[in-house]
């Protein structure tokens, strides 16, 4: 059965791999400490290896795949990193060569049944799943409220319906594999407003919603965030929380 690749973010490539907020350190470190052996990862839907690029540090190779070559060039080089264009699916992989396998913020737009297949084949016995994801923002109360009111109300119906499975937080996914408890980390960032505003416009449904009505969402916002900011210069510390979810492929001997 071929499966189909939903790219929402080719057209966006540039401005993905700039914008985005940086994963933490101590993310990567608590992912290697899971982890027997360290001789190769998987980081699947990489886009711009932003989450590869520090797997490299504890990993001896690491094998970056996305599904699009538009993402994979602006991927972030290391001499350990091998990128490659494949679907989450069919990674081209061998069976049971891979000690770990990572996807950030990616794993909604998956085949979850075909890549559960994948993921059984090429992970060693007991080596490790990690998918993580991170929602909404976190800024003041203030600003938090015109965020989500523009998300939610002015983008809702602008979002692919996987989008909901981050709303949730990832609860509602699971893999027949054995589920550790994992500890909580996030995502901070020093932003002034037009940095965050370059973030937001990233967004799918900023493009689908221009898409639509040929003008800017930012519009219907923009005064009041103004306001609620003040110097627009001034950088705020903004939070994203992330879910981080494991899983352990049970040894068969």
């Amino acid at each position: 059965m071929k499966i189909a690749f939903k790219d929402y973010f080719s057209n966006n490539t540039a401005a993905y791999a700039k914008y985005r907020p940086h994963y933490p350190a101590e993310l990567f470190s608590y992912l290697s400490s899971q982890c027997q052996q360290h001789d190769r990862v998987w980081d699947c839907a990489t886009g711009s290896g932003q989450a590869a690029f520090l797997l490299a540090d504890d990993f001896s190779e690491v094998i970056a795949t996305d599904a699009s070559s538009s993402q994979l060039k602006n991927a972030r080089l290391k001499k350990n990193i091998n990128y490659l264009v494949a679907s989450a699916e069919k990674s081209g992989l061998n069976s049971n060569s891979i000690d770990l396998i990572t996807v950030a913020q990616a794993l909604h737009w998956f085949d979850l049944n075909a890549f559960t297949t994948e993921v059984d084949r090429v992970l060693k016995p007991g080596g490790k799943l990690a998918v993580w994801t991170y929602n909404l923002l976190e800024i003041n109360p203030v600003i938090d409220k015109i965020i989500k009111h523009f998300y939610t109300s002015v983008l809702g119906t602008h979002w692919p319906k996987e989008r909901k499975m981050v709303d949730n937080n990832y609860q509602t996914i699971s893999f027949p594999f054995a589920e550790a408890t994992t500890p909580t980390f996030q995502m901070v960032a020093e932003w002034n407003l037009p940095q965050l505003l370059a973030y937001i416009s990233t967004w799918f449904a900023v493009k689908q919603y221009k898409n639509q009505f040929d003008k800017d969402p930012f519009e219907s916002i923009f005064a009041e965030l103004n306001k609620a900011w003040g110097d627009s210069d001034k950088t705020k510390r903004i939070h994203w929380p992330i879910t981080l979810k494991i899983w352990s492929k049970l040894s068969t001997e």
